[in-house]
């Protein structure tokens, strides 16, 4: 998500808050949350955190705004793209090693920089040097595909240039593979009070374990689904969509309603906004969903939910959610990501799973983007996954 009034916000606001100093912030066994012997429900615990300063300088870019990350296992390598649409640099993805343990997260080693290709072969431009015919993407999420070679990755789209929403397939080496035809309803017709929302459609995208299936998912409900959440009352439903890859066809599509904005903004004006943010498989049948918020003056909130993907009505046929005619999927509270002992949060977009702990534990890393903001870092943030074993 790219909102100027973010920055503006964030930069007066957030100064005091976050650190930038690109060190790693270890957390022991001793003294993280313990692990209960039977979790009543999912849960998290924390492993450790490490930032990266806004403005590094890496491999010829500025490091910064990323929005999605994903682990290759056959390769040990992760993926992290960038949402920056703003500057002169290009739409890109870089590759990194990260490493943690018991006694914590280190600062990832950023080790490549891949230029995103369009289908015609050139480099996608940047907001301040658009080609006509062809989209400023505004990279959002990112999967790898199964061997490593390739990935998905989804684009909010150009709105303004008339550019809709995009899921894409890539190689290692940026060039364009294909691009996965998406319903026309995924078209914004503004006009008509239809479609998905400017800067809140394809914040999330999880693959279903065997790569074949993409639940993609929209930030905020459309137009015509409700409105935006506020502190007053959640949002309106919001669509996730199930995905053939190799076909785009689509399977199936539940409703989604996330939480209202948690905290009133503490000055007079600025933004206050809910909204998932990502989401990952978590077995055949369950999907994992981060919802982001931001309040000017208060700061950052996430938390983390799971759903049954089996659950609620499938919503692929109809034209408008309204009450009656649907049956939301119903979430389960993973974790408040606040009360980690993480700090400050900052504006999670990204989780991928990574390499298991020592003992077996499966382990989720988060990621924010900083929105290229000075008062702002990519925060990683690696926590064990305790599943609820009764409701698998």
């Amino acid at each position: 998500m790219k909102r100027p009034a973010w920055r503006l916000a964030c930069a007066a606001l957030l100064a005091l808050l976050v650190l930038t100093a690109c060190t790693p912030v270890a957390r022991s066994p001793a003294t993280a949350t313990a692990t209960p012997s039977a979790p009543q429900r999912p849960a998290l615990r924390l492993i450790g955190t490490a930032e990266i300063a806004p403005g590094t300088e890496v491999l010829g870019s500025t490091f910064g705004g990323i929005s999605g990350i994903d682990y290759d296992p056959a390769r040990d390598r992760w993926l992290l793209i960038s949402d920056d649409r703003s500057a002169l640099q290009p739409a890109r993805f870089y590759t990194a090693t990260l490493r943690y343990g018991l006694q914590g997260l280190q600062v990832p080693r950023i080790e490549g920089m891949v230029a995103l290709r369009h289908a015609s072969g050139a480099v996608f431009p940047s907001a301040r040097r658009p080609v006509p015919g062809i989209e400023v993407p505004d990279a959002e999420a990112v999967r790898w595909l199964p061997g490593g070679d390739r990935f998905l990755w989804t684009s909010e789209g150009d709105f303004a240039r008339g550019f809709r929403p995009q899921l894409r397939e890539s190689r290692l080496d940026g060039s364009a593979v294909r691009d996965i035809p998406l319903p026309d309803a995924f078209t914004p017709r503004r006009s008509q009070g239809q479609g998905p929302r400017a800067n809140a459609t394809l914040e999330g995208l999880a693959l279903s374990p065997d790569g074949a299936t993409a639940w993609l998912a929209m930030e905020m409900a459309w137009l015509q689904d409700g409105p935006a959440p506020t502190v007053a009352a959640p949002g309106g439903p919001l669509r996730i969509t199930a995905l053939d890859v190799a076909t785009g066809r689509p399977l199936r599509q539940i409703a989604y309603v996330p939480d209202a904005v948690a905290h009133a903004r503490r000055v007079p004006v600025g933004p206050q906004l809910n909204g998932v943010s990502e989401v990952l498989d978590d077995g055949p049948h369950h999907l994992l969903v981060l919802e982001r918020g931001y309040s000017a003056g208060a700061g950052f909130t996430a938390r983390l939910y799971r759903i049954d993907t089996r659950t609620g009505s499938d919503t692929l046929a109809l034209p408008a959610l309204r009450p009656g005619n649907h049956t939301p999927a119903p979430k389960t509270l993973v974790a408040d990501l606040a009360t980690l002992g993480a700090g400050p949060l900052d504006n999670l977009e990204g989780m991928a799973w990574g390499p298991p702990l020592p003992g077996g534990g499966r382990v989720i890393v988060f990621v924010s983007d900083d929105n290229f903001n000075p008062a702002q870092v990519t925060q990683f943030i690696a926590a064990e996954y305790l599943p609820d074993t009764a409701a698998q």
